[in-house]
């Protein structure tokens, strides 16, 4: 599905250069694909090239005075204005960690796309707006991560030793990650959201089937596509870290917790021990997001524990892997 706005940073680009404190990141910690952006971000060393706004992870009316208008969507909500209640009128979800509009002061995500002339009414995270020329430059995840990696080099600091996008793996990483997208990322939404029980069965089988295939790949290396971190092992890290404390209750993906695959485990963990990625990663506004958002799911917004813990040493970094 198409994002709406597509355009790319590249150096040399008279029209979107990538120049430092251009550009601003408005993201969602309970959202995968905005966290994409933002562990790519971190480990890239643009905190203070690329500033950011993070939404409250409660969708709320955008336009609660128009009664016929009842879109729910993203807002900004600092933690000095306290708690919110979600759409439903239910419940009180902390405000912590969410910012204001950096920006303009908005008080909705939509707004933003309004003030770019959007035509879609789709209003989702991620957006990386251009201050300049005061409009969204680029909303799709996948495409922002990549300008990040490739595009911002010279404007970093202190960004990790490692290479996101190798040159040498391309085209088997560009095949892995439409698996991982279609049999995890998306999979498990086509499992939440599926109307028959024939459409879920399929979904479901597809989703495990998915894990299974990765957990069989990481026996071989610490990850993904080898020895060194790549942007697939984020695009996976952000389903799998979910997985457990949502989508295993909220998404009915219960036929098996990650916690019961000993390498996806690992490298669950191995990820997010990562402090950079740890950063990126906010498992309040997870839970909280989803179970406080989607008032046809969940009238009360009941938000449940999570036993999985991401602390637990692990061997990836020093085991002995088995050869392809």
């Amino acid at each position: 599905m198409s994002q709406g706005f597509r355009n790319w940073i590249k150096k040399g680009s008279t029209e979107f250069p990538p120049v430092a404190g251009r550009y601003h990141l408005y993201a969602s910690y309970t959202c995968p694909w905005a966290c994409r952006c933002l562990a790519v971000r971190e480990l890239m060393g643009l905190q203070d090239a690329i500033s950011l706004s993070i939404v409250h992870p409660t969708w709320q009316r955008t336009r609660p005075d128009d009664a016929e208008d009842t879109h729910c969507g993203w807002v900004f909500h600092e933690e000095a204005k306290g708690p919110v209640t979600s759409s439903t009128g239910h419940g009180s979800i902390p405000s912590t960690d969410a910012t204001v509009d950096h920006l303009f002061g908005k008080r909705t995500l939509r707004e933003i796309y309004e003030l770019s002339n959007d035509t879609l009414g789709k209003y989702s995270v991620p957006v990386l707006f251009d201050k300049e020329r005061n409009t969204i430059v680029n909303n799709e995840s996948s495409e922002i991560i990549e300008m990040f990696a490739k595009e911002f080099g010279e404007v970093a600091k202190d960004a990790c030793p490692v290479d996101l996008f190798p040159a040498d793996k391309e085209a088997e990483m560009r095949e892995v990650d439409e698996k991982i997208y279609h049999g995890l990322n998306n999979g498990v939404y086509r499992v939440g959201f599926a109307q028959t029980q024939e459409a879920f069965d399929t979904a479901v089988d597809k989703v495990f089937g998915t894990l299974d295939w990765l957990e069989e790949r990481l026996e071989r290396s610490r990850y993904i596509m080898g020895d060194a971190m790549t942007q697939t092992d984020i695009r996976a890290y952000v389903t799998l870290v979910r997985f457990d404390p949502v989508y295993v209750v909220y998404f009915k993906c219960n036929k098996k917790m990650i916690r019961e695959y000993p390498n996806l485990y690992g490298f669950l963990r191995d990820m997010y021990q990562n402090p950079r990625i740890r950063r990126s990663t906010n498992m309040r506004h997870i839970r909280d997001g989803y179970y406080s958002s989607h008032p046809k799911r969940s009238e009360f917004p009941i938000v449940p524990p999570c036993s999985t813990n991401l602390e637990l040493p692990h061997d990836r970094a020093t085991r002995e892997y088995c050869e392809a």
